[in-house]
């Protein structure tokens, strides 16, 4: 699905790049460009660079980067479409009805669809939850102790103990069997051939940031199995970067989110007046959570049960949120077992003080550590500092690791002396703290090693970007077709294109693409990192070894892809190999 490129620009030039960042990133002018911590990865010192006039943004530390239109993608995780709407609206651009490619509309369409099918299944539920049949559901509600005005507002319901009662009901409303399984919300096997994914269950809808229902929870009535069931992943539906009741924990006027493990904890919560818990869905928490919560708040309250489970989780949670740069407390529960619980015996405002005395979340990973020693023994004791040293290496930034190295000292009360010279002892053994791995993209996927000929491309792009005398050194030899990377090709002949016409404007190159990675990909052609240069003989020779290896480069892969028959087509790739041994001699002059 497309719209026109000249509407698309239209809508990104309204939008100042600047300005909408600002929205999200505090930004400081520096020189002719504004930088930030970057919104996509934990720093310490700004990488995140915006340009007024380029209109696009790079991150040097991550490599995020692209136009307007890229930031909202990786931001809140807006398709193309999405951000073009959302932009439109800000700027007061009306939009035209959307055309679609084939593919993008069968796509589109299928996803409406299964966001239409999980909606009329909301509904479906909410009403048998009222009903004759609904009413063990019903009582299971209101005995946990919410009201009916919270039952409605997080739409809560009930599947009925029939095996393929909402099957039967999402057939007779048109929906095919395909199309319901899609949905995620009936399975198949040859002993009880179609059947409902959920039945005689508390139904909870889970909805995305934006109010719509993208799957289920359900809790059985009585003792069946799983306890607890979950929609499977679906087009719609990505457990790990989704989180329940983030659609009104979103707009909270708190500056930190209160994180449960499940449903009715998030519910309770949000009874008792704490509209900012959220929980992960039925799963541990993952860099895909921890980089989710970043876009909103910057510290986590853990409220995990208070069991042995719950602890390990919390473990396991903490320096996930620490690597997306995001400070995480513990809230202990006892003497209770989790917050509905807790709320329900002792209050809201004990709750509200609880908060106020949670523990930090390293120190509260030293808490636990301590029970696994005995520190009444001198050896023990030992061993146990020698592991905090060992987790105080942890801590990539000096000033952070000293803090914590003086709260430690503090706490257990020995000399700070003595544990920086244990830590230090500790850094040398295991080659000194780790540098912190942190995702590479919003996303967090794998960034792709490059090899040589990738590089120099990339770099003749950026220099051909930054500098028009550059292009004109290096137009006469080198055209679009001689970069081999697709996505480079592409972006080398709009870029042509725009110093034919005068027009250089890189962000508008970005408009081209519609996926995010490579809205992500394209900008990094435009930041590539180049050796620093002190001399302009010193760059001429890098620029004609760039404009070398290309042009080799893209000789011998069309030479590798000619047809075997094509002698004359051989012989005219040769001659240009041959050919190569002139441009050596080549000076080329950037005055």
């Amino acid at each position: 699905m497309y719209y026109s490129e000249d509407l698309i620009e239209e809508i990104r030039m309204k939008n100042d790049i600047v300005d909408v960042i600002s929205g999200y990133v505090r930004l400081q002018k520096k020189g002719s460009s504004y930088f930030g911590l970057c919104p996509f990865h934990n720093e310490k010192s700004p990488s995140f660079s915006v340009s007024r006039q380029k209109q696009m943004y790079y991150c040097f530390g991550c490599g995020a980067g692209g136009n307007v239109f890229t930031f909202l993608m990786e931001y809140e995780n807006y398709t193309f479409v999405e951000a073009v709407q959302f932009l439109a609206q800000r700027a007061g651009v009306e939009l035209p009805k959307m055309e679609y490619s084939r593919e993008a509309k069968e796509r589109a369409d299928l996803k409406s669809l299964l966001l239409e099918i999980n909606k009329m299944a909301a509904r479906y539920f909410y009403v048998q939850l009222k009903a004759e049949q609904g009413r063990i559901g019903y009582t299971y509600l209101r005995e946990r102790g919410l009201s009916e005005e919270t039952i409605k507002a997080f739409g809560l319901g009930y599947s009925n103990k029939y095996s393929d009662d909402l099957y039967k009901f999402l057939r007779s409303k048109g929906y095919k069997e395909e199309q319901i399984r899609q949905a995620g919300l009936i399975s198949t096997d040859e002993r009880h051939g179609v059947y409902d994914k959920f039945w005689n269950r508390v139904m909870f809808p889970i909805m995305d940031v934006n109010s719509r229902v993208i799957g289920f929870g359900g809790r059985v009535m009585g003792d069946g199995k799983p306890k607890y069931l979950n929609s499977p992943e679906t087009l719609i539906f990505d457990k790990s970067r989704n989180l329940y009741g983030l659609h009104r924990a979103r707009s909270t006027k708190k500056t930190y989110f209160l994180l449960c493990e499940g449903y009715m904890d998030v519910i309770a919560l949000h009874q008792a007046g704490f509209t900012n818990a959220v929980a992960s869905l039925g799963t541990s928490l993952t860099t895909g959570h921890a980089s989710l919560i970043r876009r909103y708040v910057q510290e986590v309250y853990l409220t995990y049960d208070s069991d042995e489970a719950g602890t390990k989780a919390a473990l396991r949670a903490i320096p996930i949120l620490r690597e997306a740069g995001i400070s995480a407390r513990v809230i202990r529960m006892e003497p209770y077992k989790d917050p509905d619980e807790f709320i329900k015996n002792l209050g809201a405002k004990e709750f509200e003080e609880r908060i106020e005395k949670a523990r930090n979340g390293f120190l509260f990973g030293l808490e636990v550590l301590e029970r696994d020693f005995h520190l009444e023994f001198p050896e023990e004791k030992t061993a146990f500092f020698q592991e905090v040293a060992r987790r105080l290496t942890e801590f990539e930034d000096e000033l952070e690791r000293s803090n914590y190295l003086e709260a430690v000292a503090r706490t257990y009360q020995i000399k700070e002396e003595s544990l920086q010279k244990l830590v230090t002892k500790m850094a040398v053994r295991t080659g000194m703290a780790k540098p912190v791995e942190r995702p590479k993209t919003a996303a967090s996927k794998p960034v792709k090693k490059e090899n040589a000929n990738q590089t120099s491309q990339k770099v003749l792009l950026t220099w051909m970007i930054e500098e028009e005398r550059v292009f004109q050194s290096v137009c006469p030899y080198i055209l679009p077709e001689d970069f081999t990377e697709p996505l480079y090709r592409t972006v080398a002949g709009l870029l042509y294109e725009q110093y034919q016409t005068g027009e250089v404007n890189p962000a508008k190159i970005i408009n081209h693409f519609t996926e995010e990675e490579e809205h992500r990909e394209a900008a990094s052609l435009f930041h590539t990192k180049i050796q620093k240069i002190s001399t302009a003989e010193e760059k001429e020779r890098a620029l004609k070894d760039s404009i070398l290896r290309v042009k080799s480069n893209s000789i011998d892969v069309r030479i590798r892809n000619l047809d075997p028959a094509d002698i004359k087509g051989l012989q005219r790739l040769m001659e240009e190999k041959r050919n190569l041994g002139n441009l050596e001699k080549l000076h080329i002059s950037l005055e």
